[in-house]
């Protein structure tokens, strides 16, 4: 069963919505980026999200190989999603910081280790 999830960054410029199924498992990743912000990644489609506000906030930050666009509130910082192309390389997809998500309990969802050191 698919919910609609409403998350923003912190100041709450840059708000958006996604629309899938609770997350069964989320991901810590080991990129340097990724262990530098904290983030807890779950994955969704492109089709299923949707930026409300802010796009005139956002700054795209890129490294690497250039494929991800980690996206970040220029007013607070906060990096809530970031756009790409899945690692399978199936599709665009939207990966969400799960802590940037609302009403969302995920004190029962298992975080594993994703190596996007290597992607």
């Amino acid at each position: 069963m698919e919910n609609i999830y409403q998350g923003s960054c912190h100041c709450g410029a840059v708000r958006f919505e996604v629309t899938m199924a609770p997350p069964e498992k989320i991901f810590s990743g080991n990129c340097s980026i990724c262990k530098r912000m904290g983030w807890l990644l779950t994955f969704a489609p492109m089709e299923s999200f949707k930026l409300l506000s802010g796009q005139e906030q956002l700054t795209d930050y890129q490294f690497g190989n250039q494929k991800i666009h980690h996206v970040f509130c220029k007013v607070c910082g906060i990096r809530s999603f970031s756009r790409g192309v899945s690692p399978a390389g199936h599709g665009e997809v939207a990966a969400l910081n799960v802590r940037c998500l609302e009403n969302i309990d995920l004190s029962n969802v298992p975080v594993h280790s994703y190596d996007c050191a290597t992607l």
